[in-house]
């Protein structure tokens, strides 16, 4: 029997207020300042015959081209080894990345490798979306599983055919992050008015009048004022230290694969009653061997029986009043015998008939 865990989000301190103070920092990024995801092409060599077979080309083939430039001539149709794989890495550049720098980069089996434990990724170039290397990345690949045993009797654990290489890439070339001026835009992780209202304000407050203003749900403009026009870096980490009162959109968020339903302690319910049954329809079928009479000229034949039963549960009825909270709503569910696919279903009635008044998300 599956269980339905409900999860009330609330205010740490005092229930009368259902937003909580957050930096600025956790809510915005400033625009232009971001990551930049790289990707190269690499081989992976060491492995204990846990490589591509001879059904992947491009891996040998890649050997082959590798070999040549070191002064080795071997033609690709000689190459015989299961201790290299080819592989795809990606890494995300961080912002103002300067050349020297390390970061982790993630290597993912392209060809039939079975593992890439042990392994070690030979220098790859990571290129950016315009094409340029920015770092190279070069070092023995971190997996979180393993294969054991052979086929027939062969453990898997996790996914041992992806990796990481924990600082395995260093920049070469610094990526064209532009720096906060005089004037830039603070971009909201979660648009919202009332935030973004309340982020200008905050601003204002702190340093001067005009020093920012909202510009629409999702972008605050910010003009850094004189007195910090030749401190902008300490401008924005002080700006980031600043706490505002977020606003959240009322929403439920229900996953029925695993019953889980999050609901924000702000979601309020109409006055409603809820009734609820179920119907239940079994047909099953039972094989019956029928002999024939002694002596007779008769063949033993099975004979199927199909019987048919109707179960019809009495429906189960809840009514909120005005003024219901959302944990009378998961009390009065949970007091039905409701099942994740059924509360699923009376939440979207009740948002069909106008009584719930937050969004509805079904993962």
């Amino acid at each position: 029997m599956r269980r339905t865990i409900a999860i009330l989000l609330t205010a740490a301190f005092g229930a009368a207020s259902a937003n909580a103070a957050a930096r600025i920092k956790e809510l915005v990024s400033i625009e232009g300042v971001r990551e930049n995801q790289l990707v190269g092409y690499g081989l992976v060599v060491g492995l204990a015959g846990t490589g591509d077979r001879r059904q992947t080309f491009f891996s040998t083939q890649s050997l082959t081209n590798m070999l040549a430039r070191m002064g080795v001539q071997v033609p690709a149709a000689a190459i015989r080894v299961n201790n290299i794989a080819a592989v795809m890495v990606t890494a995300n550049l961080p912002a103002f990345a300067q050349p020297g720098t390390r970061f982790d980069v993630t290597a993912a089996a392209v060809g039939d490798a079975s593992s890439l434990q042990g392994g070690i990724l030979l220098m790859t170039p990571l290129l950016g979306a315009d094409g340029r290397a920015y770092a190279v990345a070069q070092g023995p690949v971190v997996t979180g599983g393993f294969i054991a045993g052979r086929s027939g009797t062969q453990q898997t654990v996790n996914h041992p055919t992806v990796g990481r290489v924990p600082e395995g890439a260093t920049v070469e070339v610094a990526a064209p992050t532009p720096a906060p001026g005089r004037q830039f835009r603070l971009q909201l992780r979660q648009p919202d008015f009332t935030t973004a209202t309340r982020i200008a304000e905050a601003v204002n407050k702190h340093f001067a009048p005009g020093a920012a203003h909202a510009e629409h749900s999702a972008a605050v403009a910010i003009n850094v004022p004189e007195r910090w026009a030749a401190r902008t870096p300490e401008f924005v980490a002080e700006m980031e230290g600043l706490t505002v009162e977020t606003d959240r959109l009322a929403k439920v968020v229900v996953n029925e694969r695993t019953g889980t339903i999050v609901m924000g302690s702000d979601v309020h319910i109409a006055p409603v009653a809820i009734m609820h049954g179920n119907l239940t329809v079994q047909i099953e079928t039972s094989y019956v061997v029928s002999q024939p009479a002694p002596l007779s000229s008769g063949t033993t034949q099975v004979v199927p029986q199909v019987g048919v039963g109707v179960k019809e549960e009495k429906a189960r009825n809840v009514v909120l009043k005005q003024g219901a909270t959302i944990e009378e709503l998961v009390r009065a569910l949970n007091a039905i015998g409701s099942t994740p696919r059924d509360i699923i279903a009376i939440l979207q009635a009740l948002q069909n008939a106008g009584a719930l008044e937050a969004e509805l998300e079904v993962l």
